[in-house]
């Protein structure tokens, strides 16, 4: 799903007063990681995530894992902090504004 810049900065608004769902510790993406995520995206849709790392190369890295694993759009990444959106088509929670 593409989104447009309409629908991007609605989401960025959101995303303002979310709460970190998921933290990613020391030992990066497992298994248990990628299940929470495909389960808060599922119930929330726009999901915000914290990473623990030392260093940008490890938090870039991390980020990108998953963001490919959850297949979901990347609505911010500031620092150690990003937030992904992924429509749930079946029970959508999050109206978006028309493009």
């Amino acid at each position: 799903m593409h989104l447009s810049k309409s629908q991007l900065k609605f989401l960025k608004t959101l995303t303002h007063n979310l709460k970190p769902v998921i933290m990613v510790g020391q030992n990066g993406v497992t298994e248990n990681i990628l299940k929470e995520l495909e389960t808060a995206l599922d119930f929330h849709e726009l999901v915000k995530i914290k990473i623990a790392g030392e260093n940008k190369v490890s938090c870039a890295t991390v980020i990108e894992q998953l963001i490919d694993a959850s297949a979901a759009e990347t609505i911010q990444k500031i620092g150690k902090t990003l937030t992904l959106f992924r429509r749930n088509n079946k029970k959508p929670k999050i109206e978006l504004p028309k493009k």
